[in-house]
Formats: C-alpha cells, structure tokens, sequence
C-alpha cells in the first residue's frame, strides 16, 4: 500500500537530478514518487522518467507543480520534496509516527551545505519555526492529503507560498517538528552571497506581511535585489 506520495517540484534540474532521485527509489516499494517538471528546457525529464511513478509537465511555478502532483496523488499524506534535499534514513518512519499521534502536518530539521556560516542560518531556520509554528518549503512539509486538499492547497503566488499555506495549517492543528534533519542545498544564499540573502529573505518576508504583492517579491527574489530597478 502506498502511504506516501512524495512530489518534487522541478525545473532545469539535469545537473544532479538522477543523483537526487536514486536514493528515494528504496522508498519507491512505499511511497509514490511524483516529479512535476514546470517547462525544463534541459533534459530533465529524460533523465528522471524512470526514476518516478508519475511524471506530470506543468507550468512553472512552485505552487502551480505542488498543487497539480497533490491532484494525482493516491496516498493519504503528501510530502513535498525540493530537487536539491536529501532525507534522513528515518524520514517515513518519523512521518508514520507523526500521522499516528494525530498529527495532521509538519515539518523536519534542516541542515544546509556550502558553507561553514550556512549552518549558523539553518539553526535560525530551525528556532525560528519552532518558536512562531510556521516553516518554509526547504524544512520538507508533509501534510495530511485531506487537510491539503480542504484548505485548497497552496495558494497560486509566485512566492511565500510555503509561508501562507503553513499560517493557514497553524490555525487547523500544531504541527509536529521531526528532529531528524533534511539537508539542503545553500546554493541560494551563494548565488548572492549569504549575508545578502538572509537580510533579503527577512526584507521580502516583512514586506509580505506587511502586504506587498508575491509577484513583486519574486521579482525582487529572482534577481537578488531589495528594490527594483
């Protein structure tokens, strides 16, 4: 029986696609394996067609590609992936355990690679969504497939989908934490510079609240810039 549908964002990913989806397909005998490419235009489909269970195309965007692998999910609880973040060994086990407590969402730890000060801003990732109750889409979310579903998804914007989607989950039930750590790529805070992109991240996240559009924020984020041009 199928209990996890695990579905993985994806878009010009050839570089290390197949490195990334060879250690999940131990979990293939449990868990579903959705890859949902938003208009690669390198040979990121070829490379992973025989890694998953379904490959959907869709058009680009984090949110548009998590809702439309949600859709064709079969297993009861989701689990939404990024192409650059390995599992720990005990992911299902931790997620199975959550489910049984009653949990119907959460998130796990997170570790970043590339740099020695990355792992400073992943222990601020870490405290910063115990302490407030909501996480972003690097710390792996996985969430009960009704929820999902009932709460109509994550919500069609181009950034802080993560964000809104967990600030609707807080106010249905607490999310579990699981201890065990996702590790994750820091090629984001690199590309900028890490100093840069942590006080970017804070900008756009204040301005979000605050009220300005994702549009504009994603443009902002795309080309690393706390205004625009």
């Amino acid at each position: 029986m199928t209990e996890i549908s695990i579905i993985i964002p994806s878009l010009n990913e050839e570089a290390g696609i197949v490195a990334f989806l060879s250690p999940l397909q131990a979990l293939r005998p449990q868990c579903e394996l959705i890859l949902v490419d938003g208009g690669s235009i390198d040979n990121t489909v070829n490379l992973a067609q025989d890694y998953v269970d379904k490959l959907i195309n869709a058009k680009a965007g984090r949110a548009k590609q998590m809702n439309e692998g949600a859709a064709v999910a079969n297993a009861p609880i989701l689990l939404f992936l990024h192409a650059d973040t390995v599992l720990p060994d005990d992911a299902i086990e931790q997620i199975q355990h959550a489910v049984k407590l009653g949990y119907q969402w959460g998130w796990f730890n997170i570790t970043l690679t590339g740099h020695y000060l990355l792992s400073v801003v992943a222990w601020l990732m870490n405290k910063r969504s115990r302490l407030t109750g909501i996480s972003t889409g690097d710390q792996t979310l996985f969430i009960d497939k009704t929820s999902f579903t009932e709460l109509g998804g994550f919500a069609d914007i181009s950034l802080m989908e993560d964000i809104e989607l967990t600030s609707r989950l807080k106010k249905r039930g607490q999310a579990y934490c699981i201890l065990s750590k996702v590790i994750s790529s820091g090629r984001r805070w690199l590309k900028f510079g890490i100093i840069k992109t942590i006080l970017l991240m804070w900008s756009l996240r204040l301005r979000y609240f605050f009220g300005a559009s994702p549009n504009e924020l994603e443009q902002l984020y795309r080309k690393g810039q706390f205004w625009k041009d």
